[in-house]
């Protein structure tokens, strides 16, 4: 084994680890950040702000002797929200350079080792993207005497919003985003990774082939990402704020790299056959 070839797989474990990681983290700052959302959102419901609002009045009469335990709570909560949001992003920007690093090495390391690496590394952004929470929605109004209130708070991955539209009777739309969100990308990244270790096999080319036919369609991993965003967004009737987290980021990341997966493939079957 040549030492290029080594280095070359040095280089791929190496950034194969660093993704896996990455979204191990970027999954863990995500939850922390939506548990604090949410905990935050219930401090923020009707009930809890006229507890807050009657101890605001009791610590102006008491001269500050009773203190509003609930604001400061809100408070805290508040910055832990504050700290895990920015660690989601900083993550998500360290885990955009690696993948990035990953499009980048395809062009040097072997096109066989090149397509293992973007296909490993879709299938990392692909897990992540799935259960990592992508959108969060919070419906708050303004009430008289109490000011602005929230009347509800969601936060949702892709594999929990089609579980809770299969709970909801909403099939069609739950149906479309499982096939063409998970079990088709699900099935492709694993087909490409499967070429990559078995390449010479005369099914390894038809195996390309059908997904690239299939080509056509690859804009509905966006499009079933869009119209769950754009369901979840347009439920209420009162003022709704929405909030892109982080697990978008890595579906996207997914999509840029089974394209560059598919590309490198097709690539490398060519090669194989003008040896024969």
């Amino acid at each position: 084994m040549k030492w290029q070839t080594i280095l070359g797989l040095i280089w791929t474990a190496a950034l194969v680890v660093t993704m896996a990681w990455l979204g191990k983290e970027g999954y863990r700052a995500a939850i922390a950040y939506e548990q604090a959302s949410a905990e935050s959102a219930k401090m923020m419901e009707a009930e809890q702000v006229a507890q807050s609002r009657l101890k605001d009045l009791a610590s102006t009469l008491t001269f500050g002797m009773v203190k509003n335990d609930l604001r400061e709570k809100l408070q805290r909560l508040e910055a832990q929200q504050e700290q895990a949001r920015q660690k989601a992003r900083r993550i998500v920007l360290w885990f955009a350079g690696t993948a990035l690093s990953a499009l980048v090495s395809a062009f040097f390391l072997p096109i066989r080792l090149a397509t293992g690496l973007l296909s490993v590394a879709a299938l990392i952004a692909l897990i992540n993207g799935l259960i990592t929470p992508i959108l969060m929605v919070t419906v708050h109004k303004n009430v008289e005497y109490l000011g602005d209130v929230v009347l509800s708070f969601e936060s949702k991955g892709i594999l929990g919003s089609v579980a809770k539209l299969f709970h909801e009777g909403n099939w069609p739309i739950a149906g479309v985003i499982l096939l063409f969100s998970v079990l088709l990308p699900a099935l492709k990244t694993l087909s490409l990774l499967f070429v990559s270790l078995y390449e010479t096999r005369p099914f390894a080319a038809k195996m390309v082939r059908f997904f690239k036919h299939l080509g056509k369609w690859s804009m509905l991993d966006v499009f079933v990402v869009a119209l769950l965003l754009v369901f979840l967004t347009s439920r209420g009737t009162d003022v709704s704020r929405a909030e892109a987290e982080i697990g978008i980021y890595f579906f996207l990341a997914y999509v840029i790299l089974s394209l560059a997966a598919s590309l490198a493939a097709e690539k490398m079957l060519e090669g194989v056959r003008s040896e024969e």
